[in-house]
């Protein structure tokens, strides 16, 4: 590859990233870049807090695109279209979450059955200025079930603010878990020590490849890690400033499919960062 690079694989969050906030699809040239790179011989596909299920629509169906990607913040490892690595939050913990949140007014928390969102707390009116496609589908349910749950988010009626001190409350009062703010009204939950950046070293492991040989896409707080982790970490323009920070390469805002534009380059044997 040009420039002394020697990319073999590139993973982007998907909201805020790829897709702007309010949008369902990403656009035709994200869609055309992926496919540029995988014919180039470089993996590609999306890191994000979403799981696969609902990753795929964002493509348009296009499942080429998701084949290699992380699901639920790297809870879920896919490679080549594979699943090689699942991880499952403690049941206990996922209880405590639920008792820590049961009286605060505007909040609840779904888990997910599969693909299937659960509304376990808190009330769907509330989900749905967040997520309103899990509040279209999340079915009722009064305890969390008894069964092998990867995704769990805790949810509130405010924006950012209010998102970080509901943060704020919940890491404090629930150890067994690790949290992180990816969107306001939205907190993510992991085993401690768990992200993305876990995902991305078990693909690498798999390849047989060095982190020094992944570029990674983010801006919001579920993707700090990978960013921090990966030497070629990329913030989009309006990346949460602790991104920013993180982040080795800084290109432009979402909105103008700067992506998309990067990957293109890096398929082309080009080098498009720039500190």
């Amino acid at each position: 590859m040009g420039n002394g690079h020697d990319i073999k694989l590139i993973l982007s969050d998907i909201d805020g990233t790829l897709l702007p906030y309010g949008q369902r699809v990403v656009s035709s040239r994200v869609i055309e870049s992926f496919h540029s790179a995988m014919d180039a011989g470089i993996r590609v596909g999306p890191a994000s807090g979403r799981g696969i299920s609902h990753v795929i629509p964002t493509f348009g169906g296009d499942d080429a695109c998701v084949a290699t990607a992380l699901g639920t913040n790297g809870m879920q490892v896919y490679l080549d279209g594979e699943l090689i690595h699942v991880e499952y939050l403690p049941h206990d913990a996922l209880i405590h979450v639920a008792q820590v949140i049961h009286d605060m007014p505007g909040v609840g928390a779904i888990v997910f059955d599969g693909g299937t969102p659960l509304l376990v707390e808190g009330k769907r009116e509330d989900l749905a200025l967040s997520f309103p496609v899990y509040a279209k589908e999340a079915l009722d349910t009064s305890s969390i079930p008894d069964i092998p749950i990867f995704k769990m988010n805790v949810f509130c009626d405010g924006d950012l603010e209010r998102t970080r001190r509901l943060f704020d409350v919940v890491a404090r009062e629930v150890t067994e878990l690790d949290f992180n703010v990816p969107m306001a009204g939205f907190l993510n939950m992991a085993p401690p020590g768990y992200s993305k950046a876990t995902g991305i070293e078990i693909i690498c492991k798999a390849l047989g490849i060095g982190i020094d040989q992944v570029v990674t896409f983010g801006d919001g707080g579920n993707d700090l890690e990978m960013i921090a982790h990966i030497p070629n970490g990329v913030a989009v323009a309006g990346a949460v400033p602790e991104v920013v920070a993180a982040a080795r390469w800084h290109i432009g805002p979402c909105e103008e499919d700067s992506v998309p534009a990067a990957i293109e380059a890096l398929a082309n044997g080009d080098w498009p960062f720039e500190h």
